[in-house]
């Protein structure tokens, strides 16, 4: 017969080894699952570097293609121009390198999981992708096959950026306020040729023997309504998103004994009296640039003009410029126009009757001189000269835009961007021409992954 103690011993040593056999077996499961973790992640990084890789071919074909975007669509009347192509064809050349680009590293795609975040835009940049594929992964504690297929998903988006960093200009809301750049004066924000034109006449009031004050100068749609709220009189304060200081054209002056010294010679400075019944509301009346606003890169205003832009052709640069210099508008936005305007086709004929390269309806070239809108170089001094008037009426190059697309009543109507979609997109395609799109000079463009 065992001894007790032995029997005992046995037991424990039995329940040791059970407890031996049992951490193994769960050391061993979470082993499987770490594995089947691993083998599932794995699969995850191989489907999210197919969809890099296929955004990344697709962005490349965009960047090789986007000059063609700006080529003129016709040689001449009548020849199609083998460069140039429209957004559909070349964003159906950047899809099919995207679905190529998935299909190289092992995994086919659908045309719907390539996708246009900036489609609507008249010269997208940006191209998304999605891959979805199967992994057979193995799964602990299948009894059957000890194996699962798991469905895993990426997404890659990749575009277009400028190669010496993107190009900054001023962003306008569709009531024309100004967004800057801002330059200030006694403390006091306003645009820059404005501050520029203040220290001339500041500088003339000081040699006789008159001191100005600048009391106000721009103010935003959001203070004019504070204000607005505190003396709601029209005739005083002006309702938000009509008065001129959110153009940043516009000063409050003082002294009272400055008023005299002002009416006679606010003009010599470009400066004008708004309005009677306010002696202290000088507004700059002067046409304004637009490198030097915020629109465009330096160096594109009058005889400041350094180079146009790439896309413009080579035959209409000397006529571009010309009339840059002597109506005083910036040369890069005058070509980003006629870009937007006709695609540089000097026999453009519009389904509503407007005419020409800079594309002027027959009541407003008769207005400004132009016998002949089909002779490029008349219209585009015409264009120069008309671009002059609206932009010392409204002092806003967007709103300047705007009225030369769909008629000064209107802008003056609302004092904004009229709601009208086809002139919102008009305006914001040349603003886009002034930000640097479609110009491939000064580094061209770099791919890279956005997300």
């Amino acid at each position: 017969m065992r001894p007790v103690g032995d029997g005992r011993l046995a037991d424990e040593r039995g329940q040791s080894a059970l407890l031996m056999l049992g951490a193994i077996a769960a050391l061993i499961a979470f082993a499987m699952v770490l594995a089947s973790l691993g083998q599932a992640l794995g699969a995850r990084s191989r489907v999210q570097r197919v969809a890099d890789l296929a955004a990344i071919s697709g962005a490349r074909e965009m960047r090789d293609s986007y000059g063609r975007l700006f080529e003129p669509p016709f040689l001449r009347p009548g020849v199609p121009n083998p460069r140039h192509l429209d957004v559909r064809a070349y964003l159906e050349r950047a899809r099919a390198a995207a679905l190529d680009g998935a299909s190289g590293n092992g995994v086919s795609i659908a045309r719907s999981d390539v996708r246009f975040p900036d489609a609507a835009s008249f010269a997208p940049t940006r191209i998304a992708v999605d891959v979805h594929d199967a992994a057979d992964v193995r799964v602990a504690g299948d009894d059957r096959s000890g194996r699962r297929v798991v469905r895993v998903g990426a997404h890659a988006e990749a575009g277009l950026t400028v190669a010496t960093g993107s190009p900054t200009f001023a962003v306008t809301g569709g009531d024309g306020e100004y967004r800057g750049p801002f330059a200030y004066r006694q403390g006091k924000p306003m645009r820059p040729d404005t501050a520029l034109a203040f220290d001339r006449m500041e500088r003339g009031a000081a040699a006789a023997g008159v001191r100005l004050i600048i009391v106000s100068a721009f103010r935003s749609n959001g203070e004019q309504a504070a204000l607005f709220a505190r003396h709601p009189d029209p005739k005083w304060v002006a309702p938000p998103g009509r008065s001129l200081h959110r153009l940043g054209t516009e000063l409050d002056l003082g002294p009272p004994s400055a008023y005299a010294w002002l009416n006679a010679n606010s003009e010599r400075y470009g400066f004008i009296r708004r309005y009677q019944w306010e002696p202290w509301h000088f507004g700059y009346a002067r046409s304004p640039g637009s490198a030097s606003v915020g629109f465009g890169p330096r160096g594109g205003d009058g005889r400041a003009t350094a180079a146009l832009q790439s896309f413009v052709p080579a035959q209409f640069a000397p006529a571009i410029t010309r009339a840059a210099v002597r109506w005083g508008v910036s040369a890069t936005l005058l070509a980003a126009q006629l870009y937007a305007e006709s695609n540089f086709n000097p026999f453009a004929v519009s389904g509503a009757g407007a005419r020409g390269i800079a594309q002027f309806m027959p009541g407003t070239a008769a207005a400004y001189g132009l016998g002949n809108p089909f002779d490029p170089s008349a219209s585009i001094d015409a264009q120069g000269h008309l671009m002059h008037d609206l932009l010392s009426r409204f002092a806003s190059v967007p709103l300047a835009l705007a009225a030369y697309n769909a008629g000064p009543g209107r802008v003056a109507a609302c004092g904004c961007v009229p709601a009208i979609p086809e002139t919102q997109a008009y305006v914001a395609r040349i603003l886009g021409l002034l930000g640097g799109a479609g110009d491939l000079t000064g580094g061209g463009l770099e791919v890279r992954l956005l997300e």
